[in-house]
């Protein structure tokens, strides 16, 4: 499998879809369905059951699942594209719009 280009904790923006435009921390990569959830995203309405974990049910906001082509990486404010370099014997990536390594 290719190496991930958006990662937990990254800082991305929606450039397609209802929310375009928004921006949000990354919560949760999921490499096999290649989809990410972002903070306060794509937010649905959920019907919960009572349970033991929610002792009242109920209606519940929460973040779905976004395919990963259509959010962008944020470096310095900036939306960009991400590649990779070699540093050394390390792989790291690297932001298109400004050359440098961000992790």
């Amino acid at each position: 499998m290719s190496a991930k280009k958006i990662k937990k904790g990254d800082t991305v923006t929606v450039i397609a879809g209802k929310d375009k435009g928004k921006e949000g921390k990354v919560l949760a990569v999921n490499a096999k369905d290649n989809t990410v959830i972002v903070e306060n995203v794509n937010m649905v309405t959920k019907h919960t059951k009572p349970s033991a974990a929610n002792q009242n049910g109920g209606i519940v906001n929460k973040e779905a699942p976004l395919h990963i082509s259509n959010v962008m990486l944020v470096v310095n404010g900036k939306a960009t594209r991400v590649g990779f370099k070699m540093v050394g014997d390390k792989k790291v990536r690297v932001a298109k719009a400004t050359g440098e390594a961000i992790d």
